[in-house]
């Protein structure tokens, strides 16, 4: 009998905390939308699969049987959207259906992928666990996981089924090319010459899944926990970035409402001929926002360890390059 089941294991974080599991040696069955993803995720360390999705609650059940765990990672991440409603059917309305779902399975943990997006920080503040909601949303991602979380926990609460949410701030590592990991790439391989100086919060790819097991077995049900190993602004990123890679490129730092309104100039018209525009008032929002963290709760309570910053980057700065992208 499996030991868990996963969604989004076909994903970058939904892989990593697979192959966490597996090397635990759990057996884990993972949920996937097409039959032709499962050989990657037997690659990652499934035992078994179930083929179905977040919003068909049938197979959801199906694929929860005699399983001890869920660890619920599959959702929508994405920014300049044309038409947001799919993000929000996924992440709230399939979040919600896991949680129903483990109810009838009799499941003993739902392990949560929440987001730091969800905590709502005023602009400047470090973010906590405790933090209140300022009620601004920068992105519809943003407002997507927060109404996820909030539905999560209500639902867990009326139907007595235990959650623990695991809430990463920016997730960098070998395998990541797309969000925030642009600046990095586009850096080294010398197509950053602007960017705005911002804040980041970010944590490695293997703590992020370390912190999905350490929450199985520790975290307390109806709490979550902010994952961040380090916040740093991007222009002592790009210092640290050239110190490691040997590359010593120049970047000129722009002012925030600069990149607002080319984000808008660009976005605007690129939709008018039809495209998915690379940049948007969203995205821009994100970078002038930035994000500050405190990642501490997870270390004190579940035993979480961060990677030091210099160790996960040389790591990532080696696979950039062993993939061509540098």
């Amino acid at each position: 009998m499996p030991d868990a089941l996963i969604t989004g294991a076909t994903g970058f974080v939904g892989g990593a905390v697979l192959q966490r599991l597996a090397s635990e040696g759990l057996d884990v069955r993972a949920l996937i939308r097409r039959p032709d993803q499962e050989a990657l995720v037997r690659t990652r360390g499934a035992s078994s699969v179930a083929l179905g999705d977040v919003l068909d609650p049938k197979a959801l059940t199906e694929a929860m049987e005699a399983c001890r765990w869920v660890f619920h990672i599959a959702g929508v991440n994405e920014t300049c959207m044309a038409d947001p409603a799919p993000m929000y059917l996924a992440n709230v309305d399939g979040s919600v259906n896991v949680v129903r779902a483990a109810a009838i399975a009799g499941i003993e943990r739902v392990i949560y992928t929440s987001s730091l997006a969800v905590i709502g920080e005023k602009d400047g503040e470090v973010a906590t666990e405790q933090t209140v909601h300022s009620g601004e949303y920068v992105t519809h991602y943003a407002r997507s996981k927060h109404h996820a979380e909030l539905a999560v926990f209500a639902e867990a609460g009326r139907l007595d089924v235990d959650v623990v949410a695991v809430n990463p701030t920016s997730v960098q590592g070998p395998g990541r090319t797309g969000g925030t990991a642009k600046i990095l790439i586009g850096y080294l391989s010398g197509r950053l010459p602007f960017a705005v100086d911002t804040v980041l919060s970010l944590v490695s790819i293997g703590d992020t899944a370390e912190a999905h097991l350490l929450a199985a077995e520790r975290g307390v049900a109806g709490e979550r926990y902010l994952i961040s190993g380090a916040t740093v602004s991007v222009g002592d990123a790009v210092e640290l970035l050239g110190r490691m890679s040997g590359i010593d490129r120049r970047v000129r730092f722009l002012p925030g409402w600069v990149v607002g309104v080319l984000a808008t100039v660009v976005g605007g018209v690129m939709r008018l001929f039809g495209k998915h525009p690379p940049v948007c008032r969203e995205m821009s929002r994100v970078l002038r926002r930035g994000s500050r963290c405190n990642g501490s709760r997870a270390e004190r309570e579940l035993g979480l360890v961060y990677t030091p910053v210099e160790e996960w980057l040389a790591e990532t700065i080696e696979w950039y390059r062993s993939e061509g992208l540098i």
